[in-house]
């Protein structure tokens, strides 16, 4: 990636080469990832810098995300707070892990490869078993934009999980990685008149993952968002709503479960999200 980078820099002009940069924040009801219900009621901060060359046919970024916040603020089931072990008082009614990542990404006429980091501070939510992870994980993406053929917001995209917490069992009960993959195919629709986006998402995961939560090939997520976004001078506001089915879901009824562990993640059929992004 950096040496492709490297080599259509050095042949570009100077002048056709410009720095660029993302800088915000989301606040959002709930903390949606790929379909899944990953917190309640968050913070969302958010900086990229790079460049972009060759009339943005190429780009670069780098930057970080990440999220703090309540959690299930508005689920809460009414089971007590206990003492455990090392006589620390647990709220069993909350689950909620503050993240940051770290990602990179390098886009070339289309074609976009890039990394994410996510750390997870006090642990990861999902199944570690293959090493000390620190709670993190390191994943890698793969994709392609068909703005030249369609005009404007389709895309495909791969990622895998490289490294960190993500392992399957098998039968002696060992711990191997497990490529945890997820692929999306997207499209998004931008009326400019008026400043209104609508866009699509199908989310499937290829192979048994523990952090989607299939034991083989699925569909795990079918997202519809909207948004509106009013710029000025310097800012850009966007207020956006989502609402996604995981078919793969085994809560039928959509019944929220005890949020004191991992049986959270993976198994709400329906999940969806408000929020106000400001942007810099």
């Amino acid at each position: 990636m950096v040496a492709a980078m490297m080599a259509v820099v050095m042949s570009a002009k100077a002048e056709d080469i410009e720095f660029a940069y993302n800088a915000g924040f989301e606040a959002v009801s709930c903390y949606i990832w790929r379909g899944q219900y990953n917190g309640g009621l968050s913070f969302q901060p958010d900086v990229e810098v790079g460049f972009d060359a060759l009339d943005e046919a190429l780009s670069f970024r780098f930057g970080a995300w990440g999220t703090v916040g309540a959690s299930d603020w508005k689920f809460r089931k009414g089971f007590p707070n206990y003492i455990d072990a090392e006589g620390t008082e647990i709220n069993p009614n909350t689950y909620f892990v503050p993240e940051i990542d770290i990602l990179g990404s390098f886009s070339f006429y289309g074609a976009t490869v890039g990394f994410t980091h996510y750390y997870y501070f006090g642990g990861t939510p999902f199944f570690s078993g293959l090493e000390d992870d620190g709670g993190s994980q390191t994943e890698i993406q793969v994709g392609y934009n068909f703005d030249h053929f369609f005009g404007q917001g389709a895309y495909i995209n791969w990622y895998t999980m490289v490294a960190g917490a993500d392992a399957v069992y098998d039968d002696a009960d060992v711990a191997h990685r497990a490529w945890s993959s997820y692929i999306e195919l997207g499209y998004d629709y931008t009326f400019d008149n008026i400043g209104l986006t609508l866009g699509a998402q199908l989310g499937m995961s290829p192979w048994e993952s523990p952090v989607y939560g299939n034991s083989k090939f699925t569909v795990t997520n079918i997202s519809l968002k909207i948004n509106k976004e009013w710029e000025f001078d310097h800012v850009t506001l966007d207020l956006f709503g989502q609402a996604s089915l995981n078919p793969d879901g085994i809560d039928k009824d959509n019944v929220f479960v005890n949020a004191a562990g991992d049986e959270k993640l993976c198994v709400q059929r329906l999940n969806g999200t408000v929020g106000l992004g400001v942007w810099f």
